[in-house]
């Protein structure tokens, strides 16, 4: 059962890293929900830098959506695992700009913790 609940999770995560990329693609401005202070997404250049992030989120998103169509929960879960430290990074990325705590603690952390938590409970299961 937690398998299940898990797989479902990771799916969803999957979902909304491509649909997060997609969106940074055709509206850049979206990246200042990431958290970094002054973000300046008119500056074409930054916005090349924003679509690096952009291809990053839906690569992601798919590799994971592969995983679970292939039903591979322990492979799932490593690569949850592994993924994890994509938000970790992101986090201190945050914290380094000196950007806001609510996002490197509630986007970020939050994402990092429920990726740990079906990683293990993929691992376990």
């Amino acid at each position: 059962m937690a398998v299940n609940i898990a797989t479902v999770f990771a799916g969803l995560t999957g979902v909304v890293l491509v649909l997060m990329g997609a969106r940074a693609m055709w509206a850049p401005q979206a990246a200042t929900g990431f958290g970094i202070p002054d973000t300046p997404t008119d500056d074409p250049a930054f916005r090349a830098w924003l679509m690096v992030k952009a291809v990053r989120d839906m690569a992601c998103g798919a590799l994971i959506l592969v995983v679970v169509a292939d039903e591979a929960s322990h492979l799932l879960g490593w690569f949850m695992l592994i993924a994890t430290g994509v938000p970790v990074g992101d986090a201190l990325i945050v914290l380094r700009s000196k950007g806001s705590k609510a996002a490197v603690w509630g986007i970020h952390g939050a994402t990092a913790l429920l990726m740990l938590v079906i990683a293990v409970l993929l691992l376990i299961g």
